[in-house]
């Protein structure tokens, strides 16, 4: 029985570190050179482990977002704990989350599956389940009802132009702009909620 609890706990690692490896390379070379063999010689596994895990790397870079992506929900979930709850706060905080390093790596991913239709079910599958996730904390966050007319719309916008800020940031800094439309929005959010 503990030599079963060992190897469960050397798999879960070994997976963890290839999810972070790949997350890594797609952030610093993005889908073309995010490769099955540079992210088990990153994560410091033999590529065998790497196959028995994952058999394709639509199906490793797949697991790794939706694995950094829970964590940073998490990550998000324990600073809205402590943050202020203004709506300015809270946008400012979404607005973060989604200039993180996991944006990029989803990015790389979402590009990869506009022409690979097996990657894009998979993408679509993880969009949906992180989209709803964001989507219900964001309502928490916010303390309002998505039954109220227009409450669902102005949410939805919310993250729908953190997500444009956080694409807008890719090529360069954009924190100084951000953080303008951030306070902008976040006065609209409050007058429409």
């Amino acid at each position: 029985m503990e030599t079963r609890q060992r190897q469960a706990d050397r798999s879960r690692g070994t997976k963890r570190k290839l999810m972070e490896a790949t997350v890594e390379c797609l952030v610093e070379r993005g889908w073309s050179g995010t490769t099955t063999t540079e992210v088990a010689e990153r994560a410091g596994v033999s590529r065998g482990a790497q196959l028995h895990h994952f058999r394709t790397r639509g199906e490793l870079v797949a697991a790794a977002v939706e694995h950094v992506g829970a964590e940073s929900v998490e990550v998000l979930k324990a600073r809205a704990q402590i943050a202020e709850k203004s709506t300015h706060a809270v946008v400012e905080l979404i607005a973060d989350f989604h200039a993180s390093d996991l944006f990029t790596a989803a990015l790389e991913l979402w590009v990869a599956a506009r022409t690979d239709p097996e990657l894009r079910e998979q993408v679509l599958e993880l969009q949906a389940r992180l989209g709803r996730e964001v989507y219900g904390l964001a309502l928490e966050l916010l303390d309002v009802d998505d039954t109220r007319p227009g409450v669902k719309d102005a949410v939805q916008a919310t993250l729908d132009l953190v997500r444009g800020l956080a694409l807008a940031n890719q090529l360069a800094d954009d924190a100084k702009r951000r953080a303008h439309v951030v306070r902008y929005w976040a006065r609209m959010l409050e007058e429409q909620l």
